[in-house]
């Protein structure tokens, strides 16, 4: 069982929980912040596939931040946390933390807990880094890495940096996980690979497929059958990805 809903108190988050772990977990470019069990933890962004269980716990609800996002809150640049799931202890000092983890268990719905947390800390944090959603926004638009430096006037050294901090990875990884994203919303709809490959701005179902592999550990055949049996046609339009935090297949 997975449910999302947009936050309407933290611009562009979405807010989720899952009844248990599914599959594997996918990159999707986001982080999240996760009520797990009593515990809260951050998933950071992600260079490949990450085993269903990774976080042990029976139901789990997020809060994933669009791209960019989360570092300013945390306090921590993205690139100390790629491919990590890391205690929120970890990053901010344990009686805070502890006092946090008491008041969200007031909440019968974890997630509002975990959007007013992220509402409260935003309010005492510096702001998200302003480059960060130019740059998610035009590597989201298939735009080559060479364009959006040019678009934001940063040479490609700079542009690397600032990634680094906001996203976890360069533009370039960022920018073939942003697709990847893309590839799968639309192999979830039931296209043919060949269209898939062709609408998320792949060279050819072969450059699709060893894509879908390298980062999300399965092939777009084997994806699309995952959702067939059970993927509701309400849903067939969302192009949302599912977050970092929990699981991407069935």
């Amino acid at each position: 069982m997975y449910e999302e809903r947009t936050s309407p108190l933290v611009p562009g988050a979405i807010v989720w929980r899952s009844g248990a772990p599914g599959g594997p977990v996918v990159p999707d470019g986001c982080m999240d912040l996760l009520w797990v069990d009593g515990r809260l933890l951050v998933a950071g962004p992600d260079t490949g596939p990450h085993p269903a269980g990774e976080v042990p716990g029976g139901a789990f609800a997020g809060l994933r931040f669009a791209p960019g996002t989360a570092p300013a809150l945390l306090g921590v640049p993205a690139y100390e946390l790629r491919d990590r799931r890391v205690e929120l202890a970890d990053l901010w000092p344990g009686p805070e933390v502890r006092g946090l983890a008491e008041r969200m268990t007031a909440y019968e719905d974890p997630g509002a807990g975990l959007e007013r947390l992220a509402r409260s800390r935003a309010a005492r944090s510096a702001p998200p880094d302003p480059l960060a959603a130019r740059v998610a926004a035009g590597l989201r638009a298939g735009e080559s890495v060479a364009a959006v430096a040019a678009a934001v006037g940063l040479g490609a050294r700079q542009l690397h940096r600032r990634s680094l901090d906001a996203f976890g990875y360069g533009p370039r990884t960022l920018g073939r996980v942003l697709r990847l994203q893309r590839a799968l919303a639309l192999a979830r709809r039931g296209l043919p690979q060949a269209e898939v490959a062709y609408r998320a701005g792949y060279a050819d179902q072969a450059h699709l497929a060893r894509d879908v592999r390298a980062l999300a550990g399965t092939t777009p055949g084997a994806y699309a059958a995952a959702f067939a049996p059970s993927y509701a046609p309400a849903a067939a339009n969302s192009e949302t990805p599912q977050p970092s935090g929990s699981s991407t297949m069935a």
